[in-house]
């Protein structure tokens, strides 16, 4: 693990394409103590998830009802995601790339399990926020395990896009808002493979994708959704539940 700022030719990135990537901010330890209690977690979550919950939280077509596609608001509910998430490796490199003070409204974790988690449409964040400052939202992507390109690493837009595009929910998939297939033609996306522990920083406009997990093995990893406190969320595609929000200091 490493405390770091981002260099000029990072920042100079980000401003061009809306992402930049660091490999290796946590170390093995940090991300395995992670992992070990979402082991936990997660087992106690399944076990208890109601039948009107699990189109939100297990993969479609899972037989068994076991197999979870996500989790929300680790940072709220798990010590140890709280305290990735509040990292002093992670808040400079959040204040550079955001401003401060901020907060962290929203948290997930994203399970695609082997060869069974599903792709996540392309879209952009702040759609699903709706913040009245475009610019005031940071999500960070941290990887649990190796993210690669068969196991469903996200891909992202090269050029930052300075509107919010269209989304549309699919039948039966309130939760898979994507951009509108008409916008397809403006959006060039690169992948952006990541070993456990690397962490990607992308703005809340930047579009980005995940396909299917074909491997055998897991692509676990958590988002954190950073806030800027001059900015509210005002016309959110979902529900973001306020007293979940936790300040960074």
């Amino acid at each position: 693990m490493r405390t770091n700022c981002f260099t000029e030719s990072q920042l100079q990135e980000f401003q061009r394409t809306g992402h930049v990537t660091i490999d290796h901010l946590f170390d093995a330890s940090t991300i395995e103590t992670v992992l070990e209690d979402l082991t936990i977690w997660s087992g106690q979550f399944v076990n208890t998830l109601a039948p009107g919950e699990q189109q939100w939280f297990l993969e479609r077509g899972d037989e068994n009802g076991k197999t979870l596609r996500k989790l929300d608001h680790p940072a709220f509910h798990r010590k140890p995601f709280r305290e990735l998430a509040t990292h002093t490796s992670l808040k400079p490199l959040i204040e550079q790339l955001l401003g401060s003070p901020y907060h962290l409204f929203f948290s997930q974790v994203f399970m695609k399990p082997p060869e069974a988690g599903s792709p996540k449409p392309i879209h952009q964040d702040n759609f699903y926020f709706g913040p009245d400052n475009l610019d005031a939202t940071l999500t960070v992507w941290i990887a649990l395990d190796d993210a690669t390109l068969t196991n469903g690493c996200l891909h992202y837009c090269n050029h930052h896009q300075h509107e919010v595009l269209p989304h549309f929910a699919p039948e039966n998939e309130p939760y898979n808002l994507q951009i509108d297939t008409t916008h397809f033609d403006q959006l060039a996306l690169t992948p952006a493979p990541i070993q456990s522990g690397g962490v990607s920083f992308h703005h809340g406009n930047t579009p980005h994708f995940s396909a299917a997990n074909q491997s055998k093995k897991s692509r676990r990893a958590v988002a954190f959704h950073y806030l800027r406190n001059d900015a509210a969320l005002i016309h959110s595609g979902l529900e973001y539940d306020p007293a979940m929000r936790m300040d960074i200091r």
